[in-house]
């Protein structure tokens, strides 16, 4: 597993973003475990943050696109620090782009988006936090492909849940490329998250005990996705 992976799990754990207890989804699923990336707030997780997704984004797609689309309304500070952080990192210039909730129909910025305005053959990533579902991308897709004649690069995602979609076989990231036909690819994968947090210490604690483990193993059996 690369360094920067193990380093990005323990940063949502310290940031108190990926959490671990008893949750009840959307979905109505009682998760042993929980992520909510509402929870980097500080300008150091921020920067941190862009710098782990524009890493994730270089190792599974490379370089070769021009614009990173943010979904709202987690996505738009997605977009944003990921596009400085690649500037940072790769010296290279990327836009962003996010959608409105409601379009704007006052000003000179009309409209259902925010900042770069995509033009035909432009190339796009979309960044999102988690993908349980894909409903988000359901509601978005059709609003980056009615902008312009973009091309999809591919959908990043800070964490891949591993558990069935809602087909009920494979997981949503499964989902979702099967039914648009770009790449969906995630910074770290549960079963990568207890990889480095089973029996390990972070700030003198131990983050996945043997309880813990063993719920988690259970909700997998459960929901686990059969890729």
């Amino acid at each position: 597993m690369e360094a920067y992976k193990q380093e990005f799990i323990k940063f949502m754990v310290e940031s108190d973003v990926l959490k671990f207890g008893s949750f009840t989804l959307k979905s109505g699923r009682q998760s042993p475990f929980f992520m909510n990336a509402g929870a980097y707030v500080t300008g150091y997780q921020l920067k941190k943050l862009g710098e782990y997704y524009a890493q994730a984004i270089h190792d599974n797609f490379g370089d070769d696109f021009d614009v990173l689309f943010g979904p709202a309304y987690k996505g738009i500070p997605l977009a944003v620090v990921t596009a400085i952080a690649y500037h940072e990192l790769y010296g290279k210039e990327v836009k962003y782009c996010c959608d409105r909730k409601e379009a704007k129909d006052h000003g000179a910025d009309k409209g259902n988006l925010l900042g770069y305005e995509p033009q035909d053959g432009d190339r796009v990533v979309m960044v999102e936090d988690v993908t349980t579902s894909g409903k988000s991308i359901d509601e978005t897709y059709p609003k980056v492909k009615a902008a312009a004649d973009v091309e999809i690069k591919g959908l990043i995602v800070s964490l891949n849940r591993m558990e069935v979609g809602k087909g009920g076989v494979t997981t949503a990231q499964k989902e979702i490329e099967a039914k648009y036909g770009f790449p969906v690819a995630s910074i770290v994968s549960m079963a990568e998250v207890v990889e480095t947090l089973y029996n390990h210490e972070i700030d003198g604690k131990v983050v996945i005990d043997d309880e813990l483990k063993t719920a988690i193993d259970a909700y997998y059996e459960q929901y686990g996705a059969r890729e």
